[in-house]
């Protein structure tokens, strides 16, 4: 690594497609030149610009995934069954105590004076307001997941802990429905709270540190430089792309089919629209199509203007809730519930000797390696959209400002639906499938129809900025780390990650989903920890802030 601070002029870059860090920063030495390795055609009027060896490779492997399992529906449901109930059951603590060194490291660099590094150098400016940068921080990160779990997981953990059995969280509590109440919260926000957004920080920071910092390309290859040296430009970084990708597509792919499922089951229950594969199917062609025009208007027109009008949608379904449901219940139950998850944190987080089985296997270690399979995409995004911004300020904003939100959210959608089925004996939000549970409980308010119909409008837009952002990382990898690529190869990765979502749907439906989560996540969690060595040593090669 070049020890001597280089301060360049941002009209010097230091590779194509990458600014030059401004201000003083340590450039890593290498004769590389980003896109050297790719195949640079134009056909029929179209620009292409790609790695030759991970393009080829991963859209190869893909598409044969796609068509073997659509040609066996029939027979590869029982493998992805099998796959998940191996990989949950013997790699939950893996996944668990992983997840935990990644908070460790996000809170120690938050504290200590690596804090002050700037990315993108001691004198870069943010590429965007905080108003901008929250609403894709958040619209990227898990806009899909909290519309489909934020009534069923409360629901589901207070239930399980009331009852009692291997599915409840720490043995639960038993007849006790305050004692319930507050472990299935708990539980909830530990899913979504600062373990899932380290896990995004961690590849966040490493690749905007490797990229912004050090001139190298954005790409998961170029955090390991410090350990693999110029190798990393070779089979060795080729390997970690293509796993890279695989990650995405598969992680991404699950988060669209959850998307997928709920749109089709609000807009049965609200239009009477039949509730079938063809209706799933047409969804995701239909949002694939939008997602593409999104694509050709570009991340400040595009995916940036769709954040922030999911992100104001979101916010006013929020605030509707909690002024016309049960507004002092969730008040109080906020500050509460943070409490409990702080309580509980250490228990819930122990990755050994767990009696609790079913909840740590099946719901814990399938968040983690969903969260790290995305970590790529979400993480690689994050990263673009963060130059400017010091180590501390990115580590709070990452972590804490979602994490607080998702509390928010799981206290409002899921603490109602808890008060709606205790207080009011309401059943039919108990009973009511996964993918409709969140209808179910706003029927129950003010405006049902309207709020319902927001309710999918806002699964469809976060299902298109997901699309939109995704295609984003998936082209900057399979382009050596480009960042200015064709738009025509984004457009390539937006139909891919439909046909997925189709074929995984088809193929196996959730269990399907979950279990290619689950199956690249695992690799990738070697690769994330090898990581955190790569972003401490990034970072104490960098000038030191007076």
């Amino acid at each position: 690594m070049d020890k001597k601070p280089q301060n360049l002029s941002p009209d010097e870059p230091a590779s194509e497609g990458i600014p030059a860090p401004e201000g003083p920063a340590n450039l890593i030495d290498t004769d590389y030149v980003i896109g050297q390795d790719n195949i640079t055609t134009s056909t029929m009027g179209v620009n292409l610009d790609l790695h030759g060896k991970v393009f080829t490779i991963s859209s190869i492997v893909i598409l044969l995934f796609v068509i073997l399992t659509l040609a066996l529906q029939d027979t590869i449901a029982p493998v992805y069954d099998a796959i998940f109930s191996f990989l949950t059951g013997n790699l939950a603590w893996f996944f668990i105590l992983a997840a935990n060194i990644f908070v460790i490291l996000c809170l120690g660099l938050i504290i200590s004076p690596l804090g002050k590094i700037r990315i993108g150098g001691a004198d870069a400016k943010p590429d965007f307001t905080y108003v901008g940068w929250f609403s894709m921080l958040f619209a990227a990160g898990m806009g899909i997941g909290l519309m489909f779990f934020g009534v069923n997981e409360p629901l589901t953990h207070f239930g399980t802990s009331f009852d009692g059995g291997s599915w409840a969280p720490l043995a639960g509590a038993e007849g006790d429905a305050a004692g319930a109440a507050a472990l299935g919260m708990a539980a909830t926000i530990f899913h979504w709270g600062l373990h899932p957004w380290a896990i995004y920080a961690v590849v966040a920071l490493s690749l905007a540190l490797f990229s912004f910092n050090k001139g190298l390309p954005l790409s998961m290859r170029s955090v390991f430089y410090p350990l693999l040296g110029e190798r990393v430009w070779g089979w060795p970084g080729h390997l970690i792309d293509i796993l890279a990708v695989f990650a995405t597509l598969f992680g991404l792919a699950t988060s669209l089919g959850l998307g997928a499922t709920q749109a089709a089951a609000g807009l049965s229950y609200l239009f009477g629209a039949p509730e079938s594969d063809i209706t799933m199917i047409l969804l995701i062609i239909g949002i694939t199509i939008i997602a593409i025009g999104s694509i050709l208007a570009g991340v400040d027109k595009g995916v940036q203007l769709l954040s922030k009008i999911n992100i104001a949608m979101a916010a006013l379904l929020l605030f509707f809730v909690i002024a016309v449901g049960p507004t002092l219940l969730i008040a109080t139950g906020f500050f509460e519930n943070l409490l409990n998850y702080v309580v509980h944190l250490p228990a819930l987080s122990n990755p050994f000797g767990r009696e609790d089985a079913n909840f740590s296997q099946g719901w814990t270690a399938f968040y983690w390696a969903w969260w790290i399979s995305w970590s790529p995409y979400v993480g690689m995004f994050i990263a673009r959209v963060s130059r400017g911004r010091t180590v501390r300020e990115f580590l709070i904003s990452v972590l804490l400002v979602p994490s607080i939100v998702s509390v928010l959210w799981m206290t409002t959608f899921g603490g109602t639906a808890i008060d709606q089925y205790v207080s009011q004996g309401i059943e039919a939000v108990r009973d009511a499938g996964v993918d409709l549970q969140l209808f179910v409980m706003l029927e129950q308010l003010p405006l049902s129809q309207i709020t319902s119909f927001v309710a999918i409008l806002l699964v469809i837009i976060f299902f298109v900025t997901s699309s939109d952002s995704g295609s984003l990382v998936i082209d900057s990898i399979t382009a050596g780390g480009k960042v200015d690529a064709p738009k025509p190869q984004r457009v390539f990765w937006a139909i891919i990650e439909g046909a997925i979502a189709i074929a995984l749907l088809l193929g196996g439906g959730l269990t399907a989903l979950q279990t290619m989560a689950v199956s690249t996540g695992f690799p990738f969690t070697i690769i994330l920890l090898v990581a955190c060595y790569a972003i401490i040593k990034g970072l104490m090669s960098e000038p030191k802030a007076v």
